[in-house]
């Protein structure tokens, strides 16, 4: 976590990439998507209508960035682990109850 009083944190080759894109027309501009593995940088006011395609250690989850998402991290929005379900004896008869 990092301290308030340092500021938030952006990757100078990612902010580049944004401010590059904001200079394009808005038509291009949706249809961009910027590829990253930077999960630990925050989403500023100036990604705010920008789609990011954000690593999760195996495939890259598609972001669109919304006003409610500033001063989060990229990397919330793209889940690391996938939850299928917890085990045991107890699920495996509700499962069976639930169907029938």
């Amino acid at each position: 976590m990092r301290s308030s009083k340092k500021g938030f944190y952006i990757a100078p080759k990612l902010l580049k990439k944004v401010m590059k894109i904001k200079e394009l027309p808005i038509e291009e501009r949706s249809k961009t998507v910027i590829r990253t593995w930077d999960r630990d940088s925050t989403i500023s006011p100036d990604m705010v209508g920008l789609t990011f395609e954000v690593h999760n250690g195996k495939q890259f989850i598609k972001v669109k960035v919304v006003e409610d998402m500033v001063g989060h991290r990229l990397g919330e929005f793209a889940p690391t682990r996938k939850f299928i379900r917890h085990g045991g004896r107890a699920a495996e008869l509700a499962a069976k109850k639930a169907k029938g």
